[in-house]
């Protein structure tokens, strides 16, 4: 019996090896390691004054509104710098009304540019300091015309009639811009515009002054839209104010 009982393990034994031994040998499935993620710029070419180590901060850094703001609001001409013409235009002062009204500054007042400050940023930021204004809202405007003849310019066969029909058609299309300006960290928070267009008639002689007046028009028609924009963006900016924003401001300097 002991003898029969060897015999039948032994077979067990080699009937299970064999049927281990006839199961396929499947090896795992093998997949691609995912990318690194990006890390660092590859682009040198486009590489500027600010550091990669200063970009990241700045970008990573909160952007909002402090409290109790105040805000110079400077009239611009073409570049963002100290402009020397006589401030004429009414937009500034209707954008420090809108600010005071609003009740989310401190403080808004215009900037006289006659002070001697350098031209640039650096002159910007040496008159808000001057006036103690943690940001600046740089106002300007620009317009391109276009003059065409229309029906009354047939009368111009007598000469005499271009001196006072109004047969020149006078297109002028322009944009209102405001952008708001960290003084402290050298950083741009918002800019806004308004688009305007209007067209007027005019003597041939008097195509200058009518472009002059209707610029002036589509100015006093936009700046309250503009102003809108304006307050809707430093809402948002009020809206992002950290818990933690009072008496802590970003380090991050624009150099």
């Amino acid at each position: 019996m002991s003898r029969f009982a060897l015999v039948v393990l032994v077979g067990l034994t080699s009937g299970c090896a064999a049927g281990k031994a006839a199961l396929p040998n499947l090896q795992p499935l093998a997949f691609e390691a995912a990318p690194p993620t990006l890390q660092e710029n590859h682009f040198s070419r486009d590489r500027g004054a600010v550091g990669e180590a200063e970009l990241k901060q700045i970008l990573a850094a909160p952007v909002f509104l402090e409290e109790h703001a105040r805000v110079g609001v400077l009239p611009v001409a073409v570049r963002y710098e100290i402009d020397d013409a006589v401030p004429v235009d009414a937009a500034p002062s209707t954008l420090v009304e809108s600010l005071e009204a609003s009740g989310l500054v401190e403080l808004a007042t215009e900037l006289s540019s006659e002070w001697p400050v350098d031209r640039g940023v650096a002159g910007l930021r040496e008159l808000a300091a001057r006036y103690r204004t943690e940001y600046l809202l740089l106002y300007r405007h620009r317009f391109v015309d276009a003059t065409r003849p229309n029906p009354a310019a047939v009368s111009y066969l007598t000469l005499i009639a271009a001196l006072f029909v109004p047969g020149t058609t006078v297109d002028s299309a322009g944009v209102l811009e405001a952008t708001l300006f960290d003084v402290k960290t050298g950083t741009i928070l918002f800019t806004v515009n308004e688009r305007v267009r209007g067209e007027t008639s005019s003597t041939p002689l008097g195509v200058d002054r009518a472009e002059q007046m209707q610029h002036r028009s589509l100015v006093n028609e936009g700046v309250k839209r503009l102003s809108d924009q304006v307050l809707l963006r430093m809402r948002r900016l009020v809206a992002s104010r950290p818990a933690s924003a009072e008496g802590n401001v970003s380090a991050a300097v624009v150099r």
